[in-house]
């Protein structure tokens, strides 16, 4: 029925699903201490609804492909969204941690395929010369996500409860049910075939992404390999890759096939793919970390500022989209990346004095460089594969998507820690007993404390309380200022591999 479905209404049909899965990665963010409240659970305890779904959507994105040849991709797709939209209802009714946990690990489980699905089935409906239009609307999508999701569970656990962060799905999923089964069809080589399981590949691909997901969520709070849990998670990691490499390679029936990497623009695409999305989420975790921790920013107003980043966004993907039918795009991925790296450079120059606006343009300048990248190497990246392929080659394009965000935010994050200790450290070394600078700053503090009331013993204390605190707070701007930095460094060194990727000219395909 596909062929004769308008290609637009096709669109609409998978990113609806789409939307709905990106939006549920973090809208739990800004409800986590509701979340704990109200299911009396410790911060541990509360961070694993936010991790189980991750790891659990992580190992199902890989094998997309191979589930879709096995049921079928529209049966498949279909049980996946009313899979999705079940959780989310029981996710909403979720009785302590303990349920909300698993109600959690079966909507990763049920999201984890609908993305590389959407991807690989716009792919096919939009004839190669439109390929950047498809990915255009794939783009705003997944970017849409991630802006909207905090503001979204921010605003409806504030007006209503966190129960609704969930409940709000259902309906969506209902629509999206309906849509999928009279505007999907699957192509003869997407219906369903009667292949063997690898029994192998699937439990091996489950144990290593899953430990990888959890040691990359949970590696700065326990002190990475300080931590025996972390030591013992990556060795399993590790191994159980290599089986896996080993497995799939000589399988007859691979659950991933990774003979899509002998592709090189693929696997240069992979490669740039994975660190320009850890450079991404590594900025957008830091600056609202920045806004509101040392700022003073509320959470509205800190979302005030990744607002008009979004809306760069939704103007130049279109733009770009039907640029690269008459542009190389290589030539607009390298420059996308040259601006996605000057924005980082541009925040690297912040400092706890910086207005809204000085704040607020490199986040816009870093969504114009985002969106000239995302687009063009998609299409660069999937453009070549043959439609046979395009479901496993879109489900490994979207797992390297995935890791490559969550080893950003663990790097960012990671970095930030251990630079203002080193910073805190640095700077102490300057403040000694027999400086006159650190009397005279301790002496008007303490002056203020004892205007308050405060005897002049304590005010004097105080004073020096005052010292270190702002000591502390210099450490940490100085740690942001480094981090950035680096992630624009980051991003410099993907250039080349740009070069390797190879441009096929769609321009002589009619649309």
């Amino acid at each position: 029925m596909a062929g004769t479905v308008n290609k637009w209404i096709i669109a609409l049909t998978v990113m609806l699903p789409t939307l709905m899965v990106i939006i549920d990665t973090s809208v739990v963010n800004v409800s986590l201490d509701h979340i704990r409240g109200s299911l009396s659970a410790g911060v541990d305890e509360s961070t694993w609804s936010i991790t189980s779904y991750l790891a659990a959507n992580a190992v199902v994105i890989p094998m997309t492909g191979w589930l879709s040849r096995f049921f079928g991709r529209k049966r498949f797709l279909i049980f996946s969204v009313l899979l999705f939209t079940i959780s989310s209802f029981l996710c909403g009714l979720a009785w302590n941690i303990q349920s909300l946990i698993f109600f959690r690990v079966l909507q990763g489980l049920a999201g984890g395929s609908l993305q590389p699905i959407s991807q690989s089935i716009l792919l096919e409906t939009f004839p190669p010369a439109q390929h950047g239009t498809a990915m255009a609307i794939f783009g705003m999508g997944t970017m849409f996500g991630p802006i909207m999701g905090p503001l979204l569970g921010g605003w409806i656990t504030d007006n209503w409860s966190w129960h609704w962060i969930f409940f709000i799905n259902i309906p969506i999923g209902m629509v999206s049910l309906v849509m999928s089964f009279w505007f999907i069809s699957d192509p003869p080589y997407m219906k369903r075939t009667a292949v063997s399981i690898d029994y192998w590949g699937l439990m091996l691909l489950s144990i290593w992404v899953g430990c990888l997901q959890m040691v990359l969520d949970k590696g700065q709070r326990e002190d990475w390999f300080g931590s025996d849990f972390i030591i013992i998670l990556t060795i399993i990691a590790i191994v159980a890759f290599v089986l896996f490499i080993f497995v799939e390679l000589t399988a007859e029936n691979p659950i991933v096939d990774l003979k899509v990497f002998k592709s090189y623009s693929f696997t240069s695409g992979n490669i740039v793919l994975f660190f320009v999305l850890a450079g991404l989420f590594g900025s957008l975790i830091m600056l609202p970390i920045y806004l509101q921790s040392l700022m003073g920013y509320t959470a509205s107003l800190a979302g005030m500022i990744l607002g008009p980043g979004g809306l760069a966004i939704f103007l130049v993907m279109p733009i770009v989209g039907l640029l690269i039918r008459v542009v190389n795009p290589k030539l607009i991925v390298a420059i996308g990346i040259v601006i996605f790296a000057y924005a980082n450079y541009l925040m690297s120059g912040f400092s706890m004095a910086s207005d809204f606006t000085t704040i607020i343009w490199p986040r816009v300048v870093m969504s114009i460089g985002l969106g000239m990248v995302f687009i063009p190497l998609t299409t660069l990246s999937l453009s070549s594969t043959p439609k046979e392929e395009m479901g496993n080659a879109t489900a490994i394009f979207n797992l390297v998507r995935n890791l490559g965000g969550s080893v950003g935010v663990a790097f960012a994050a990671t970095l930030l820690s251990r630079g203002a200790q080193i910073h805190q450290a640095h700077l102490s070394e300057h403040i000694t007993l027999f400086d006159p600078g650190y009397w005279n700053a301790a002496n008007q503090s303490a002056q203020i404390l004892s205007q308050q009331g405060m005897d002049p013993v304590t005010a004097q204390q105080g004073g020096a309380g005052v010292i270190y605190n702002e000591l502390l707070r210099q450490a940490y701007m100085m740690s942001f200022n480094d981090v950035f930095f680096v992630l624009a460094i980051l991003m410099i060194c993907m250039l080349p591999f740009v070069l390797f990727m190879r441009h096929v000219d769609h321009s002589i395909v009619k649309p």
